[in-house]
């Protein structure tokens, strides 16, 4: 009895010893959790060396996490690539795209919020750290759909030689809605012909004039739309004054180029001594930087009765159809790449806003901003930044506004007009969603 008892002990151990093996085969086999992900900026360029060698970090920090970037286009391509992955079933792990894309990809269903995913008290320290302003554009329904990574806001680049020139004090931007209009009909030159020669102020119409136009509205008093994404605001009296105050740059003061104007060239004309002043994105400061032949200032906004700037540029985000270990995966990177040091890095090296305030505390930031101080203009100006536009049928409600911007600037239709169109067609392309 005692030699069979014996025998059946053993058999169970060796049956034990086998099925462990049995089930740690499939785990050797499987090797690394991969995790593509989708980052929205055409192939190669300095911007890819960037987040490749974040990669390469990573993975030494995570051997058993396989980061594989996809190179998407723009954002535009990369949303619809990523929706199209989805409907495919294939969709990447996680993505940048942009903050205002939030409620799209929750109306597919194609994403999970960080909730679940935010476990400890340093995780939930973590999801604190980032600037509020940020997260009005990664939060709804009481979740976090998005994290901060390359954000922006509109900022006013302008050229301290060309104020010279017109005896401006190259170190006192305009800080109100008057003093950009006089000071750009100072800075506004004609040739003998009267042909304009350098425009006196620039604002992007092609591209994201929704976002340019956000930075008339906000310092006008209100945003277009409203924090659940079921309402937008095109036809209020302080937005029509706002696309007012635009046309006037034009046709009133003729300081500003007519028509559309590139939101791809405006960085050029810039450069090239065309425009003395330029709005565009936080996200052309090094470009700025590194190929300015003169000197040049960085101012936040002008105000007309309050500062103010949407804020934009892209978050990350989770999809839903990927394992839980990828997810986990996921997650541990977006911690790791915005931790403090590394979003200060992140900064320096685009010129986007560092997204937590923590970053502008490191020693790399401090020496930076010591060197640039126009490296926290943005910055500073979250103070005062409020959510960029966003909706449910985002795409469809921004481009009634877009058609409507165009059509004032153009001359085709009055401001109020234009406006009354808009939010016609925004409010039919919302009314499911109320």
């Amino acid at each position: 009895m005692n030699r069979t008892m014996k025998f059946l002990g053993a058999l169970a151990g060796a049956v034990a010893v086998l099925v462990a093996a049995l089930f740690a085969v499939p785990a050797l086999a499987q090797g690394p959790v991969e995790v593509p992900f989708y980052y929205p900026v055409a192939v190669g360029g300095p911007i890819t060396k960037i987040i490749d060698g974040y990669a390469a970090d990573f993975e030494k920090d995570h051997p058993n996490i396989k980061l594989k970037p996809i190179y998407s286009g723009s954002y535009q391509e990369s949303i619809a690539k990523a929706l199209t992955a989805v409907k495919g079933g294939d969709p990447p792990v996680t993505s940048i795209l942009l903050s205002t894309d939030m409620y799209t990809l929750i109306d597919e269903d194609a994403i999970v919020p960080f909730d679940e995913l935010i476990k400890t008290d340093a995780d939930r320290k973590w999801l604190s750290s980032f600037y509020p302003a940020f997260m009005e554009n990664s939060q709804t329904g009481g979740k976090t759909w998005g994290i901060p990574f390359q954000r922006s806001t509109v900022v006013m680049f302008y050229n301290k030689d060309a104020f010279k020139a017109a005896g401006l004090d190259p170190n006192h931007p305009p800080g109100t809605w008057k003093e950009m209009t006089a000071d750009a009909e100072k800075l506004t030159r004609r040739d003998a012909s009267g042909k304009v020669t350098q425009w006196g102020v620039q604002i992007p119409s092609s591209g994201f004039p929704y976002w340019l136009f956000q930075g008339l509205v906000i310092p006008n008093g209100v945003n277009l739309m409203n924090a659940a994404g079921t309402e937008v605001y095109y036809d209020k009296p302080e937005v029509v004054g706002a696309l007012q105050y635009w046309v006037d740059l034009v046709n009133k003061y003729k300081v500003h180029p007519p028509g559309i104007v590139d939101w791809g060239t405006t960085p050029k004309d810039f450069l090239e001594g065309r425009v003395a002043m330029m709005w565009t994105t936080t996200g052309n400061l090094t470009n700025i930087r590194k190929n300015a032949k003169f000197d040049f200032g960085v101012a936040m906004l002008p105000a007309s009765k309050r500062r103010g700037s949407p804020t934009g540029g892209g978050n990350f985000y989770i999809f839903k159809k990927s394992t839980p270990a990828q997810r986990e995966a996921a997650f541990e990177f977006i911690k790791w790449v915005t931790q403090p040091e590394r979003a200060a890095q992140w900064g320096i090296e685009t010129g986007y806003v560092a997204v937590r305030s923590d970053a502008w505390e490191t020693p790399e930031m401090k020496k930076y901003v010591e060197g640039f101080p126009a490296a926290a203009v943005a910055r500073d100006q979250l103070q005062f930044a409020k959510a960029e536009l966003s909706t449910h049928d985002n795409q469809r409600v921004t481009k009634a506004l877009n058609d409507g911007l165009q059509a004032a600037l153009t001359g085709s239709k009055s401001p109020a007009a234009a406006m009354k169109d808009a939010q016609r067609e925004a409010d039919r392309l919302l009314r499911p969603y109320r």
